[in-house]
């Protein structure tokens, strides 16, 4: 039995650097660079879904991407300072579609029938809901609420949810490859290749470039396979959602984004309020900041640091709101969340270091700003990403799971608990989530707020494997299974003195812990 046991590790060994250890400087810019190219795809796809909707023309997308980025570099280098500290990528978010589209279909908005006008009422709408819904996020951050809860979990409980933050993403990895396979499929292969197999290929002296910038490489030799697949015509007479997922000039973002842009607060217009607009973005606020939680597990596993204790994790959800409210006051049309595909990237490239996040937020803001230039990399063919998605979801799913390790996985409790919050986990939101795209949305009351208050809250796989992994955890056994549940090696991380190794991961700069000390 010794020669098959291994025994359970409170941190990753095989990563190159950590979350305080940096790379050269030439390489530490070109892995900020590959962040900022990875987090595009959810920035263009989340826009190109909803302005269309709002009546928006291709310039108000092109304008409303600009803006996204620009808060994203601004909400990463908050969270990367001040926040939970760790190399996490904030950027738009899908789990505030469903509740968007309630504000997008409001029949005051659907009776202004100028496109234009339409689409900057109904972006002051969204503006003033995520404004009013990011309190939920600052107070439950700043008054340690959120710290509090998360009392309530433990390896067992914690696993399935990280786990669900990745696979629960699943209709965006191969659907999405699949709209077009001549891209999507050698992109697959190639970012395997050349990440896994080819990873120990060092042309450049002791630099394992294919192991360290994967996505850089793939996405340049695709990219321009796919530039001489749409100038030779392959696209020509195909189906509308051929062209617009293997064509990289269908987006217009080249031709209509400005060449300079500086966005600021209320570009759009005053924000305007409604108490159902508000109440509906409070459930993708509630969402947002499950799935964050869950990616701040996973960012401090991939970065070799602890798991950040009851006061960062609150700290980070408190910054975490302030973004939403920024995203309201600029208008970015949805609000913010971890970035879950530069969360894998970390594991991807073994390399956990905070400072290349803050050099990724870097180039988010100056190539926001550069609006033409933002643009050229923002028309990448979306099956790209989905092909990276497929590895990079997939890590941090694993990443998840092995929170297990540190339970007992012979106790049938653990078993069911595991099995049942993955399982639900997955299958209730697929249910809610076919009848959104059927008949909008499984709960069809009179009362459009609650519609998308619970079409929303139950969407979210993270979030449905929380209530079931929680709840169970906490009410089966509870006493007799500590040890089981993995309570002895979990408790220590609770509290910000309960290890040493916080203070060198989580103090904040600039001697602020002077006066804002831990609770």
């Amino acid at each position: 039995m010794a020669d098959i046991a291994h025994p359970p590790m409170e941190q990753l060994q095989d990563l190159e650097y950590c979350i305080d250890s940096n790379p050269p400087w030439a390489e530490t810019i070109l892995l900020g660079f590959q962040n900022y190219i990875l987090m595009l795809g959810t920035s263009v796809m989340v826009p190109s879904i909803l302005v269309p909707l709002m009546g928006g023309t291709d310039g108000d997308k092109a304008r409303v991407i600009q803006t996204l980025l620009f808060v994203a570099g601004i909400n990463t280098l908050l969270q990367a300072l001040f926040g939970t500290r760790l190399p996490a990528v904030v950027g738009g978010s899908y789990a505030y579609v469903i509740s968007i589209l309630y504000i997008i279909n409001d029949s005051s908005l659907q009776r202004i029938s100028e496109p234009h006008v339409r689409f900057i009422h109904t972006m002051r709408a969204i503006q003033g809901a995520l404004i009013v819904a990011s309190s939920i996020q600052i107070i439950l951050g700043y008054s340690q609420l959120w710290g509090l809860f998360s009392r309530f979990f433990s390896p067992l409980g914690m696993a399935p949810v990280v786990g669900l933050v990745g696979l629960g993403l699943f209709q965006r990895g191969f659907p999405a490859v699949g709209n077009c396979v001549e891209i999507g499929i050698p992109m697959l292969l190639l970012v395997i290749g050349l990440s896994q197999y080819l990873k120990h290929v060092r042309p450049l002296r002791d630099l394992p470039i294919f192991e360290r910038f994967p996505v850089l490489f793939c996405v340049s030799i695709i990219w321009i396979y796919a530039v001489i697949l749409t100038a030779s015509g392959a696209y020509h007479n195909k189906p509308a959602i051929t062209q617009v997922s293997c064509r990289t000039d269908k987006a217009n973002l080249v031709s209509t984004a400005p060449w300079f842009k500086f966005p600021y607060p209320l570009q759009w217009g005053p924000p305007t309020f409604a108490v159902g607009h508000s109440v509906a973005m409070m459930s993708a606020v509630l969402v947002s900041m499950v799935e964050s939680t869950g990616a701040y597990k996973a960012a401090s596993r991939l970065a070799i640091a602890t798991p950040p204790p009851a006061y960062v994790l609150s700290r980070g959800i408190g910054w975490q709101g302030i973004g939403i409210m920024l995203d309201g006051l600029f208008g970015t049309g949805t609000g913010s969340t971890v970035s879950v595909e530069n969360v894998g990237l970390l594991g991807l490239t073994r390399v956990g270091s905070r400072r290349v996040v803050q050099i990724s937020a870097g180039f988010m803001i100056f190539f926001s700003i550069l609006g033409k230039f933002g643009a050229v990399f923002a028309s990448i063919p979306f099956p790209i990403y989905a092909a990276l998605y497929c590895v990079l979801f997939g890590l941090v799913g694993s990443v998840g799971l092995s929170f297990l390790q540190f339970t007992n996985m012979n106790s049938m409790r653990n078993l069911i608990i595991t099995g049942l919050s993955l399982f639900l986990g997955i299958s209730i939101p697929q249910f809610f989530n076919e009848y959104q795209t059927v008949h909008g949305g499984l709960v069809r009351t009179n009362a459009g707020w609650f519609n998308a208050f619970l079409n929303t809250l139950f969407s979210s796989p993270p979030t449905v494997g929380l209530i079931v992994a929680v709840f169970l955890d906490n009410t089966l056994e509870v006493e007799k299974a500590m040890k089981d549940r993995g309570m002895p090696w979990w408790v220590k991380f609770r509290t910000f003195r309960g290890d040493n190794r916080n203070e060198e991961f989580y103090t904040l700069p600039f001697n602020l812990n002077r006066f804002f000390p831990p609770t």
